[in-house]
């Protein structure tokens, strides 16, 4: 109700006064960056060394472009005999995970206050802090009572009535699959608009005429970097089958450098998952591929050496893993890098495309080859 109200006045400023706005916000998370950094850090066990740069000092940066959006997007153009006129949605639902807990945020709130909505914020139950302190920055910022409004609770509760509720007219979600449909039939009932952002299994495929330490180094980054607990990560590591030892062998010696540990040693690369719950399945699905016949090349079930408690997992990578098989398959959202060889282009294309998932994927080789592999991919 509150965001109902709010949303005529806020609809009827321009966007170059809702981008001072955003500017300010901006200017305000990277005053406070270190206690952000810190409450992440704290609530969802992000190394601090991450949570200074990707997940604080990016999303100021990205409320800055968006702000810099207001003065050339086309809000209003003339197509023959008719005037378009691109306005705001209304009330905009916004459902947001644990793993980047600023910047999920902010992708959702920057575009739609820019464009003159409001917005209703259910933040993840597991990590709440830093939607409070987003909250008081934008406070601050000027963003008036109203435009931005945090309830706290679960999916199951919050999130349902969030997507039932008449008087909200968009939901955007990222998060699981599962939530995802659920989100989707409980708000067709109010034919709201939905954006989904869901789970992903991306590949990296590396091509026979790749720079091999090159494409390891950036996919061991890509599949290990904030724990693993990335939905735009690359878990799968596609390599010719002749190559496949190679790539092991530089495999094993990158992931050597992922120091696991306390996530406020300014030397720790892996920290904790972001609870027990969450530490229990990954070391599942390491227990299962060990099951299935992976070969493990490095780490494997329990906590790493040393720590004997905490929400911690060892950084592992599997080879010859089969594509058809559960680790293969399904998202583990953790620091788990499975190797998978193939015969030939054709091949890695099918394997790369045979995942109910997408988000995103990479490609090494030749320019040309690696482009031409790339529009393969879905």
């Amino acid at each position: 109700a509150t965001a109902r109200a709010a949303f005529p006045g806020w609809a009827a400023t321009t966007p170059q006064e809702r981008a001072e706005v955003l500017r300010r916000l901006a200017a305000g998370l990277s005053a406070r960056q270190e206690e952000i950094a810190s409450a992440i850090t704290a609530e969802m066990g992000a190394p601090i060394s991450l949570s200074r740069t990707a997940q604080v000092g990016f999303p100021a940066a990205v409320i800055e472009s968006i702000a810099g959006l207001a003065g050339e997007f086309p809000w209003t153009e003339e197509i023959g005999n008719s005037l378009i006129v691109r306005e705001p949605i209304g009330v905009v639902g916004a459902i947001t995970p644990w793993n980047f807990p600023l910047q999920q945020v902010v992708s959702k709130l920057a575009p739609a206050l820019l464009a003159g909505n409001t917005m209703v914020l259910k933040p993840s139950e597991n990590a709440p802090l830093t939607a409070r302190i987003l909250a008081e920055v934008a406070a601050e910022a000027g963003v008036p009572a109203g435009v931005f409004n945090v309830v706290y609770g679960t999916g199951p509760v919050v999130g349902e009535a969030m997507s039932a509720h008449p008087g909200i007219d968009m939901i955007s979600f990222t998060g699981s699959t599962r939530a995802g449909r659920r989100i989707s039939a409980v708000a067709s009932e109010t034919v709201k608009r939905v954006a989904l952002e869901l789970g992903g299994k991306g590949a990296n495929i590396i091509l026979d005429d790749a720079d091999l330490p090159d494409a390891v180094t950036q996919g061991l980054m890509r599949a290990f970097s904030n724990g693993g607990q990335v939905c735009g990560a690359w878990p799968r590591m596609l390599v010719p089958a002749a190559r496949q030892d190679e790539v092991v062998a530089l495999a094993v010696e990158a992931v050597r450098q992922y120091l696991v540990g306390d996530p406020t040693d300014e030397a720790t690369r892996v920290g904790p998952m972001a609870s027990e719950a969450h530490r229990a399945k990954v070391n599942g699905y390491i227990e299962r591929g060990i099951a299935d016949g992976a070969r493990l090349v490095f780490g494997g079930p329990g906590r790493p050496e040393g720590l004997t408690t905490g929400a911690y997992v060892r950084p592992t990578i599997f080879a010859d893993v089969d594509p058809d098989s559960m680790i293969a398959r399904e998202e583990i959202f953790g620091p788990v890098l499975t190797i998978i060889p193939y015969a030939d282009d054709d091949e890695a294309v099918a394997i790369a495309n045979g995942t109910q998932y997408g988000l995103t994927s990479g490609v090494f080789g030749a320019p040309e080859h690696a482009l031409a592999v790339a529009r393969r991919l879905r």
